[in-house]
């Protein structure tokens, strides 16, 4: 079901005006922003979207937590990559290392984020579904 790709997975964005204050400069919640859709695209990468995981076992992977260190101002229609890599995988949570990076290389953001699986259904924790279990394990320790 799953095609494999090598991690991390990039996902190109771009800063466009409403993303920025009025000095032409990313909001800081922007990146939060761009973090959720690069997720979202790994998930859909590996044909394994979120929809897919609510529809067929009621279940969910929801933000636990989120740290972000901002290294470099993003400016107004710069190109930008949204890396993504699997750094840690348990029962029913996933952590994931998002870099936020000029085309050239240079860093903007990095984040750390926690993610863990719930039932739809009262938001409780549950196991990581199969296959994404198994394609999120594929995943750790590959990337940067």
């Amino acid at each position: 079901m799953t095609k494999g790709f090598p991690w991390p997975h990039r996902f190109p964005v771009r800063v466009y005006f409403e993303d920025t204050d009025a000095g032409g400069i990313a909001y800081h919640a922007t990146y939060l922003r761009w973090a959720e859709r690069a997720r979202t695209e790994s998930l859909r990468a590996i044909d394994l979207p979120h929809q897919l995981m609510i529809q067929d076992y009621a279940s969910l992977l929801v933000v636990r937590r989120i740290e972000v260190e901002y290294v470099a101002p993003a400016r107004l229609d710069e190109p930008l990559i949204v890396e993504t890599s699997v750094c840690r995988l348990r029962g029913a949570s996933v952590d994931l290392d998002q870099v936020v990076r000029e085309e050239g290389g240079g860093v903007k953001a990095s984040l750390k984020v926690g993610l863990v699986c719930v039932r739809a259904e009262g938001m409780r924790p549950v196991a990581i579904p199969e296959p994404w279990r198994s394609a999120l394990r594929d995943a750790l320790g590959q990337g940067a």
